[in-house]
């Protein structure tokens, strides 16, 4: 079916054009929002004051005659319990109870909860996490990695066709450095002969960094190993695969921990297109030289000084950059990949980055905002307690693998407190799921743009909005069903829904909104509306169970239906948020 919000937008549509048909439909847009309390009924109507404008009329008279032709005849609105006019001329409308009821069970018998796929299908492509080889992945990786999972989630859900993609960072001067110093120290590991791990590489690498500032012959053999990698040296290759291997086999390990998918497509990838990439926007007049360096400058962008701020594709001594690499992303998910949506998860602080990138495809016509909708996606940072960059108390940067087991480790910790008598295996399995699930939602909980302060007991807690208290819902429901029996709550599922009490309509009114919400999380791309909506679920569920007896009562059967709708519900919500599912706490 589809969004409650959606229906309404049509029937108002309608009566707006049947009151005046004067009108020129494009000239109409249609205003309708949630109420902000239930009072006041469910959704309201706000465009009456926009159509003043080009009507000339009253609002008041506006929403009059827009109910009049509603009221028509009662199959035009069989949905609408009651419309009132407020203020100067919103108008409020109240869903009719019989509609909810029936709504709701209609969702039960659909595995997709009534939400349809859409007509035509988007190649959506989603950019994030993105950590660097032979780096650690550390906390600074959290939120692109969390962040984009969720947004991919979330379109995969509703039928679109979504490419995962890991911009890895696996080329460029610090490998040819990497490989030299390698050769010096741990030649059998670059030949194949001996194995070694991530540390290992982290410590060549800062070791080989230090030789590098240090050291000018060392300098000078390090920029021809990159000269030979670029060139495609047989043996350089080797050594950079077998470097991108263990690097990779480390960051699987996280990414299976927190149950993300990724494709790994690194900034290497896209190295056969660099030269070609520079001369085509060389040919259609876009690049100016500065210093021997190939830059392209955009209008509205500059530095500090006011000085035009250059979009440098390639560097005075002929090397490619970031810029270059993006450059040939942007036009390789466009033209080869038919991408209709690009999104790019980072960090705030490459903002103006991706504005030049975007705008500079713009230029190159590569990009046709008509046809292809690009979206920077920024976030800001996450804190230690003292309010300031999250690291270690010796300075260093939070590793991800670290911060994450200890959170499964502190679930442990309250999991045996809570039920010192759980085997040990089910505590380990609860643990894990409570520890990771805590780290995402605490993340996605908070507007993505803001910074937030990283608290263990903070995102453990069994209340407020944190996943502890969605998981203990969730169980909560499921629970109900247990104790009334299996064959109960499915025979309950062929009988009607009838919904009476306010407390029924709040919750079955809120069950339905989430194909909306989840509209809305795919428009503005914040995964916090669909944590606000699970934790309101969660809210008005409670507030049902504590006004509305479920087990024995007349009501059964359509309560149980409720329940079982909010346990489907906040089951593939927390899916969506990659937050693992527990039938048990």
């Amino acid at each position: 079916m589809q969004a409650l919000i959606h229906l309404l937008e049509q029937k108002f549509l309608k009566a707006v054009l049947s009151a005046f048909p004067n009108l020129p439909g494009e000239a109409v847009s249609i205003e309708i929002t949630p109420s902000t309390q239930e009072k006041f009924g469910h959704y309201q109507f706000n465009s009456a004051m926009k159509l003043t404008k080009l009507l000339k009329i009253p609002p008041r008279s506006i929403a009059e005659q827009i109910i009049q032709r509603l009221e028509t005849t009662q199959a035009e609105r069989p949905f609408i319990e009651k419309l009132e006019i407020a203020g100067p001329g919103f108008i409020n409308i109240t869903l009719d109870k019989a509609f909810l009821g029936h709504s709701v069970h209609g969702i039960l018998s659909d595995p997709h909860l009534g939400i349809e796929k859409p007509q035509k299908q988007q190649k959506i492509i989603i950019d994030f996490s993105a950590p660097n080889t032979a780096k650690e992945m550390h906390v600074g990786h959290l939120r692109s990695t969390i962040i984009g999972d969720c947004l991919a989630r979330v379109f995969e859900f509703m039928g679109q066709d979504v490419l995962r993609l890991n911009h890895i960072g696996d080329w460029g001067t610090s490998f040819g450095m990497l490989i030299a110093y390698m050769k010096e120290q741990a030649p059998e590991v670059l030949s194949g002969q001996q194995t070694t791990d991530l540390t290992h590489l982290v410590t060549w690498y800062k070791a080989g960094k230090q030789k590098f500032d240090a050291d000018p012959a060392f300098k000078k053999k390090s920029q021809l190993e990159v000269v030979a990698l670029q060139k495609g040296d047989p043996l350089s290759l080797k050594a950079w695969k077998i470097i991108c291997s263990i690097s990779s086999q480390a960051y699987q390990e996280i990414y299976d921990l927190l149950d993300v998918k990724l494709l790994d497509r690194g900034e290497s990838y896209y190295n056969p297109y660099l030269a070609d990439v520079v001369a085509e926007l060389e040919s259609k007049g876009l690049v100016q030289v500065s210093d021997g360096a190939k830059c392209i400058y955009l209008e509205g962008f500059q530095n500090r000084e006011g000085e035009p701020l250059p979009l440098m594709i390639q560097k005075s001594d002929g090397g490619y950059n970031y810029d270059t690499t993006d450059m040939a992303a942007i036009r390789h998910r466009i033209q080869e990949e038919k991408g209709d949506r690009l999104i790019y998860v980072t960090d705030a602080g490459q903002s103006t980055h991706f504005q030049m990138i975007f705008a500079a495809a713009e230029k190159a016509g590569y990009l046709d905002r008509a046809k292809v909708q690009v979206d920077h996606v920024p976030f800001g940072l996450v804190l230690g307690p003292d309010g300031k960059k999250f690291r270690t108390r010796s300075g260093d940067t939070e590793r991800l693998m670290d911060l994450l087991l200890q959170a499964i480790e502190q679930a442990e910790a309250i999991i045996e407190k809570r039920s010192p008598d759980m085997p040990a295996e089910e505590r380990n399995k609860l643990a894990r799921a409570l520890g990771i699930g805590a780290v995402k939602y605490a993340d996605l909980s908070c507007h993505r743009t803001g910074d937030y302060v990283f608290s263990y007991d903070r995102m453990l807690k069994f209340d407020g909005n944190t996943s502890a208290y969605l998981l203990y819902s969730y169980v909560r429901v499921i629970g109900i069903k247990k104790k009334v029996g299996g064959e109960a709550a499915k025979a309950a599922e062929n009988q009607p829904l009838q919904i009476e009490e306010p407390a029924e309509a709040s919750l079955a009114l809120h069950i339905l909104r989430f194909n909306e919400t989840l509209d809305v999380v795919a428009r503005d791309l914040l995964p916090n509306r669909l944590t606000d909506y699970l934790y309101d679920l969660a809210d008005k569920f409670n507030a049902f169970f504590r006004d509305c007896r479920v087990e024995g009562s007349a009501q059964q059967n359509s309560r149980l239906q409720l329940c079982e709708a909010v346990a489907r519900t906040m089951k593939q919500g927390l899916d969506i948020l990659g937050v693992p599912i527990v039938d048990k706490m």
